[in-house]
């Protein structure tokens, strides 16, 4: 079973920055379209930004669009999800995932649409 593992999370006062990281081991992460997902308390899980994994085109929410950065380094078979100008309302469990079976990245994103999500990593962001 693939499982991707998160890292990077922490806790940050608001405008300041988190870059995090998904990797794997046993499969290669640019082989699909990569997304990283967000999970608030109480909330349902919502897509925030995929990467293709041919041409690198990029998706973001509209809700981070502007503030976070999707890159990948194929070389270190890590996709990283670049976080600046951090808000209260970030707040939440970061995990990425693997497109089922699409290597181009489109938006919006639906969680039905992935798999291997691991743990994830919390972003906690304070006023």
């Amino acid at each position: 079973q693939v499982q991707l593992v998160e890292s990077g999370g922490g806790s940050v006062h608001a405008g300041e920055s988190l870059t995090l990281s998904c990797t794997a081991s046993g499969l290669a992460l640019d082989f699909y379209a990569i997304g990283w997902f967000r999970q608030a308390p109480g909330k349902e899980r919502e897509g925030v930004s995929c990467i293709s994994s041919t041409d690198g085109n990029t998706y973001y929410a509209d809700s981070v669009k502007g503030r976070f950065t999707i890159s990948r380094d194929n070389a270190k078979n890590t996709v990283y999800l670049h976080l600046n100008s951090l808000k209260p309302e970030d707040t939440a469990v970061y995990s990425c995932a693997t497109h089922l079976n699409v290597r181009r990245c489109q938006g919006p994103i639906s969680v039905f649409d992935y798999a291997g999500w691991g743990q994830g990593t919390q972003v906690t962001v304070s006023s």
